[in-house]
């Protein structure tokens, strides 16, 4: 088979981006595209891809995406040697190629090829924010994994790039591509429960783990460069891949592994995309001793300026987002939706109710948006309000106390100690 480059598209995408960004806020609408079929798209049209991070998720991404004939993957970044050969040799497979594509160690040189068009990201959460910057700065459309970001501060920085080169980025928040968590939101935000007063998305606790010998890194691994802008520390099996998730240097425990999920549909439901909480006030259980650090359970109390609140619990009644209203309730979460009266769930919402951004393919709607030069359904903007909910209860639960936010500054109120937590230095000589 040919392997095209999109060379002719790749001009039209430069010239389109004449002006750094002027004329991309487009509207949350999606129209007919010339690459709307995932089965037939013509050759010249196909977006190339690179894989920056394909270990778990990273290779989940990589499988949906060698299945989609509006994309080609090109190239594909791992610290870790086996991961990135491995998957270079599954595209070899995939394309039926004479020899793997390229498979780099260091991201810079996969995005400073210029026939890549796009990059997915799925790298620990304290690499996405660099990634995604030298992505936009080399002219790259992003698809980030979530929680998009390991502070407030990076994502701050971050949707200021992306507006300023004019890029599509799409946040791996899949469930608003479920028809189940939009028909909810619809509800609630069409009035079907009344006025909404209390939202709870329960997201369940977290692991502890006991110390670990210090040990060398397994052949391959470039552990400096894994640690990249992380303080340094010694290799120990559950301090990275999967496990790095439980430990504040590299991400933000169950509040931002399953929290950036759930709170994400709860500002949905809510109608506070762009926008969060005033007040937020957390307590958490965090373990004694070990290598994790991040809260074993919680209970953080957000209001919002319209006196709603939202209760994000390790152990709710109900993993998933209840809306409670003052003539009802919904309840959402993967492959289950209730409510109560359960009429709500027949409802059929008319021309004067609420319709909301319709995907029915996270990855689709990204090249749609590539295509169309509008942003996707969970654009970087709405990734990092998401987020910053999540970074804001981490924030009251270390510091023992309630915080004040303000929303539309983006700035802790009243409380200079917690105001330092909206950022964090890098390791050199990383940096924003």
């Amino acid at each position: 088979m040919s392997k095209p480059r999109g060379l002719t598209r790749r001009g039209f995408l430069a010239r389109t981006a004449t002006g750094a960004g002027v004329g991309f806020a487009a509207p949350y609408v999606l129209t007919g595209s010339a690459l709307g079929n995932a089965s037939k798209a013509p050759a010249n049209s196909r977006v190339t891809l690179g894989f920056v991070g394909v270990r778990n998720m990273g290779g989940g991404h990589l499988n949906g995406f060698l299945k989609n004939r509006r994309v080609e993957v090109l190239a594909v970044c791992d610290v870790d040697r086996s991961v990135r050969e491995g998957k270079a040799q599954q595209v070899k497979e995939a394309y039926e190629l004479q020899n793997p594509i390229a498979a780099y160690n260091d991201f810079r040189e996969l995005c400073a090829r210029n026939d890549i068009d796009a990059v997915v990201i799925a790298t620990p959460d304290h690499w996405h924010t660099l990634v995604c910057l030298e992505a936009c700065r080399a002219g790259k459309d992003i698809y980030c994994e979530k929680p998009l970001t390991l502070t407030i501060g990076e994502g701050k920085e971050l949707v200021k790039a992306v507006r300023r080169y004019g890029r599509v980025f799409q946040v791996g928040s899949q469930q608003r591509s479920d028809n189940k968590f939009r028909f909810a939101c619809e509800l609630v935000r069409s009035g079907r429960i009344g006025r909404v007063h209390t939202v709870i998305t329960g997201i369940g606790g977290a692991p502890t783990c006991d110390w670990e010998p210090e040990t060398d890194p397994p052949d391959g691994l470039d552990w400096d460069f894994w640690l990249g802008p992380a303080p340094y520390k010694p290799y120990t099996p559950r301090r990275c891949h999967y496990e790095f998730r439980w430990i504040y240097d590299y991400s933000g425990g169950k509040m931002t592994d399953w929290g950036a999920h759930h709170n994400d549909i709860a500002q949905w439901g809510l109608g506070m995309d762009g926008t969060g909480p005033i007040h937020v006030d957390g307590q958490g259980s965090f373990p004694d001793n070990g290598l994790y650090d991040t809260p074993t359970s919680f209970n953080v109390t957000y209001t919002y300026a319209n006196g709603v609140k939202l209760l994000c619990q390790s152990h709710a009644l109900r993993f998933g987002i209840t809306f409670q209203g003052t003539d009802g309730w919904v309840w959402v979460t993967r492959n289950d939706i209730d409510a109560h009266p359960k009429s709500l769930l027949k409802e059929k919402l008319g021309a004067g109710d609420v319709h909301l951004y319709k995907s029915n393919s996270h990855h689709n709607n990204w090249l749609d948006c590539i295509e169309q030069r509008h942003r996707p359904i969970c654009d970087v903007e709405i990734g990092h309000r998401s987020v910053t909910v999540c970074h804001l209860g981490n924030i009251s639960m270390r510091l023992g106390r309630p915080i004040r936010w303000d929303p539309n500054t983006e700035q802790i109120v009243g409380d200079d100690e917690a105001a330092r937590w909206v950022d964090k230095p890098m390791r050199a000589p990383w940096h924003l």
